[in-house]
């Protein structure tokens, strides 16, 4: 299969890497120079040139995601699209205001998706087949990484510190947003607390922590931070018959007073999440549709951190 990765960062270097692995054909769009892959300026140059692409994976900056999907659109692509998440650093409405284009919403496109490969992880696997039939009482969701340690350059010039380009903790750790939703139902209202606080040099928030109820939960909390020199990722979970525990690190899942030890390496999720859309089985991916709806969950976080109140969906 062809594939065009748009957007050579680390990311986008890592789904290259990946997609070559799984046998694809990979191209890239970026000014960087230093690959070994086929390099394109623009997605116009790339779609024109063969072969043409069966599959795009839009890794740019989160700022850049809506004009970059707006314009596979205009060029006529109809394949299938993984977009980085989040999806967009703003509610749809919001950008639809700012851009002038001429046509529709990029909603109607065929096949897009974002990359919450979180939904691959096997630890959350397991529970969220163990909780199909339980009565979910409570969850506590904890992440949290120091920024700094995340990549090899120097954080002060990543997207992640710089609130215009899409940073910040809310949108680089909405894995958790997401996955909360695709475990325990889609959120009702939420309150929050957050912003940049630490001695970090960035305008973006660096914590946040969210108090929520959801459609299976009446109680959730979850805390992210770019602060954790540590690197925690965990979730616990009370049902009326069980206490789970599970560690995305390690990874483990704690039933109870039996843990149970999962086999996994850092690219495990980014794969299996190619495997299913390159077989096209999309049954577990986040579609646009549930990723526009995190994007909406961000802002009301934000919006409830800035009122003190409590914002219903």
């Amino acid at each position: 299969m062809n594939v065009l990765v748009i957007g050579y960062g680390s990311i986008g270097q890592r789904h290259s890497r990946i997609l070559s692995e799984l046998g694809c054909t990979v191209a890239v769009v970026s000014q960087q120079t230093s690959t070994l892959l086929p390099v394109y300026r623009t997605i116009l140059d790339a779609l024109q040139a063969a072969p043409h692409p069966d599959y795009v994976i839009i890794s740019n900056r989160t700022h850049h995601h809506y004009e970059t999907l707006c314009m596979l659109r205009t060029l006529g692509y109809e394949g299938t699209i993984l977009i980085e998440k989040p999806l967009f650093h703003k509610p749809l409405q919001s950008l639809i205001s700012e851009h002038q284009y001429q046509h529709k919403q990029p909603l109607l496109l065929h096949h897009v998706f974002v990359a919450y490969n979180l939904r691959f992880h096997p630890v959350l696997l397991r529970l969220r087949q163990l909780l199909t039939e339980e009565t979910i009482l409570s969850v506590q969701v904890y992440a949290g990484q120091y920024l700094p340690d995340w990549r090899s350059t120097d954080y002060r010039n990543s997207y992640s510190a710089k609130r215009s380009e899409g940073g910040g903790v809310l949108r680089d750790l909405s894995h958790e947003l997401d996955y909360v939703q695709w475990l325990f139902g889609t959120w009702i209202r939420i309150t929050a607390i957050g912003g940049c606080h630490s001695h970090l040099e960035l305008d973006s928030d660096d914590m946040y922590a969210l108090l929520m109820s959801s459609s299976r939960c009446p109680a959730i909390s979850i805390q992210i931070n770019y602060l954790d020199r540590i690197h925690q990722r965990t979730l616990v979970v009370n049902t009326n018959a069980h206490t789970y525990i599970a560690d995305l690190v390690q990874p483990a899942l704690q039933i109870d007073h039996r843990v149970e030890n999962f086999a996994y390496d850092t690219d495990f999720t980014y794969r299996h999440q190619h495997r299913a859309l390159l077989e096209g089985n999309f049954t577990q991916l986040c579609t646009y549709e549930q990723a526009a709806q995190t994007v909406e969950l961000i802002e009301q976080a934000e919006q409830a951190a800035i009122s003190g109140r409590w914002i219903h969906a």
